[in-house]
């Protein structure tokens, strides 16, 4: 399959799911921060709500009130793939993305359309890559899942860390998160999706290490751990299951820079070990009841998706990722830091990947990527010129 030419489409960026709760917030920061110029659209299943959005982003920016509405749904192929063929880079906000999210993916791949998703979502990342990597290496599709929170601070942060290391040593890295923030009904819709399906995801990822390559000559390792008590950051080390060593481990096995033999591993940094103990027994208990359909329900239930914490909640949430980094006889420790992590900051890490897929010069590459090999260098630039920091810490 020839590599599509993308130059000539009606759309720089198209965002999919522009009325849900992380959809709005991302259109609100695209309709202040994309630069002039910039050809973008919002998408969704009913033009109703795409037309009340735009009424909304209008009274901040009259230019909005022009702003173009597409309408596609996941349930339908054939307006997916329509959308993918009209524009450069989409954005999709519409989760849980194993149940929703294939479609769009296979559209991107096959048009050569690059894709931004914020899944979090092993089962399904994996899936993608062995169902759509090859057809996106083809066409040039760049597919870069996880651009929110998960993973956007810690690929990019590790990333960071490591070119302040020196270079061709083993690499090893700590990362401790820390935040007071919550999360929305969406969020809790996918993470209990996730946790239902402990069989599924180990399948899936068997079925990707089969096919995918391995570093030549080079090791990586993101170990889950035992917690452990880190002097360094004075916390304890709560072991995360999340998806984000995984993205870290991919980006180290395509970047030679990060060394012949690379380790990472992620925790929670919590200052009192009975927190600590508590927060791991409540993950537990989390993951045990999302195996039960009637308890699924009923914590689905809880929490609607499309809702999400107020403006002055997130006004107070904030986050903090620690690494903890040795290379040769060097040792340090760097920070990544903002404001509220799950939705005001996830935006921000979302429109500025679309933003940089579009507009920056960037390497080489095609299929599913990171964050840190897709963008690197040119999206942390963007994130800290648009407030979230990025520097070493001094022991």
């Amino acid at each position: 399959m020839p590599r599509q030419d993308t130059s000539g489409r009606a759309y720089d960026l198209v965002l999919y799911g522009a009325t849900g709760f992380t959809g709005a917030l991302t259109a609100a920061y695209l309709a202040a921060h994309a630069p002039k110029g910039c050809r973008w659209a919002l998408a969704g299943r009913s033009t109703a709500k795409l037309e009340q959005l735009r009424d909304r982003l209008a009274k901040s920016d009259p230019a909005c009130a022009d702003l173009p509405l597409l309408r596609a749904d996941s349930s339908d192929p054939d307006s997916l793939r329509d959308l993918a063929a009209e524009t450069r880079v989409l954005v999709t906000t519409v989760g849980p993305y194993l149940l929703h999210g294939e479609p769009l993916v296979a559209a991107c791949a096959a048009a050569g359309t690059d894709y931004v998703d914020l899944s979090g979502e092993s089962e399904f990342i994996d899936r993608m890559y062995v169902r759509h990597d090859a057809t996106a290496r083809a066409s040039g599709a760049r597919l870069v899942h996880a651009c929110g929170f998960d993973s956007v601070p810690y690929d990019l942060g590790v990333r960071y860390t490591v070119g302040l290391l020196p270079e061709d040593v083993p690499v090893r890295i700590d990362g401790f998160v820390r935040t007071n923030a919550s999360f929305s009904g969406g969020t809790l819709s996918s993470a209990l999706t996730a946790a239902s399906r402990p069989v599924a995801m180990a399948r899936a990822a068997r079925e990707r290490q089969r096919v995918e390559p391995r570093p030549a000559g080079r090791t990586v390792h993101a170990p889950f751990g035992p917690p452990i008590r880190s002097s360094e950051t004075r916390t304890w080390g709560v072991p995360l299951p999340t998806l984000d060593p995984q993205i870290i481990a991919r980006s180290a096995a395509a970047l030679d820079r990060y060394g012949p033999d690379f380790r990472y591993r992620h925790y929670a940094g919590v200052r009192r070990l009975p927190i600590a103990v508590g927060g791991a027994l409540g993950a537990g208990a989390l993951c045990a009841l999302a195996q039960v359909p009637p308890a699924r329900r009923w914590l689905s239930g809880r929490l609607e998706p499309g809702d999400g914490p107020s403006p002055e909640r997130r006004a107070r949430s904030w986050f903090k990722v620690r690494f903890v980094a040795s290379g040769g006889d060097t040792h340090l420790i760097t920070e990544v830091s903002g404001g509220d992590p799950g939705y005001d900051e996830t935006a921000k890490m979302l429109a500025e990947s679309a933003l940089s897929l579009a507009f920056d010069d960037l390497p080489e590459t095609a299929g599913q990527v990171t964050t840190a090999v897709a963008m690197g260098a040119a999206l942390t630039t963007r994130l800290q010129e648009a407030g979230i920091k990025f520097g070493p810490v001094q022991e």
